[in-house]
């Protein structure tokens, strides 16, 4: 493999524009990409919808398809709607998954619980509570309000659905737009940079919604059209994003603390 191109870095890796045999490739330097080498493949078994090819995985590096980008398009974020839904379709084997989680370069504990809301508030929520109180970005009083809607989230999140097949970083950052040979607009969406495992559907679309993903009202639209949602999806959106606001109190300080208490106080309010 020969590096054509410096990309800059993303939290403990560096990123790169390769070339193998005269393919174009990206690559990942700098950290054990194996839990997302394995998502990837995970993801695209389902055959629902598009993630870069994963080339090489190993000794500190991880070789994907090179995506060529394009501007997001209406017909694309349609089309992503109802491939997201035929994803979640897919399901899982329960909640959890059989290799460890990474999201960032945080571990994440993907060990099996029986049914989501265990899963939910002791793989996700409660480990980034204690690396957050222990980094001094929560104090003891947002440690107890916290604690408080962990302990409501079983009656609030909905009715029971079966584990659903989930990328688990949805944010708009991990959705490319990509243009067929040739065309100016997006054709369809590609997801990257998963944390894959079996969990909620509606954490997905929650994590979208997050930071604010193109054609947003498109997309889940077409979704709900492919896989209609649960009374009171809307109102459970701020518990879905739970745990990526604490990952981000983890990764950056105070500056989520904010938007991570304003989350609670909605789940309180459920």
């Amino acid at each position: 493999m020969r590096i054509t191109r410096e990309l800059g870095s993303s939290h403990a890796w560096t990123l790169h524009e390769g070339e193998i045999d005269g393919r174009r490739v990206f690559v990942k330097r700098g950290a054990d990409f194996a839990s997302e080498a394995a998502g990837l493949r995970w993801l695209a078994e389902a055959g629902a919808v598009a993630v870069p090819e994963v080339i090489e995985a190993g000794d500190g590096a991880l070789v994907l398809e090179w995506i060529e980008p394009a501007p997001a398009s209406a017909a694309a974020a349609e089309r992503f709607g109802r491939e997201l839904a035929a994803l979640h379709r897919a399901g899982a084997p329960g909640f959890g998954a059989p290799w460890p989680g990474h999201i960032a370069e945080l571990p994440m504990d993907n060990t099996p619980d029986p049914d989501w809301p265990s899963f939910y508030v002791r793989r996700r929520v409660l480990p980034f509570v204690r690396l957050a109180r222990d980094g001094g970005a929560l104090t003891a009083a947002d440690v107890k309000l916290i604690e408080e809607a962990c302990d409501l989230i079983p009656e609030v999140c909905g009715p029971a659905e079966p584990p659903s097949r989930i990328h688990g970083d949805l944010w708009s950052g991990n959705v490319l737009w990509t243009a067929s040979s040739g065309g100016s607009g997006a054709e369809r969406a590609v997801l990257i940079d998963p944390a894959a495992h079996g969990g909620h559907r509606e954490t997905d679309l929650a994590m979208l919604a997050l930071f604010g993903a193109p054609h947003l009202n498109t997309i889940l639209a077409a979704y709900r059209e492919a896989a209609p949602l649960a009374d009171g999806w809307r109102e459970r959106v701020p518990m879905h994003q739970f745990h990526p606001l604490l990952v981000h109190v983890c990764l950056y300080g105070e500056a989520y603390r904010g938007s991570l208490l304003s989350a609670v106080s909605q789940i309180l309010a459920l």
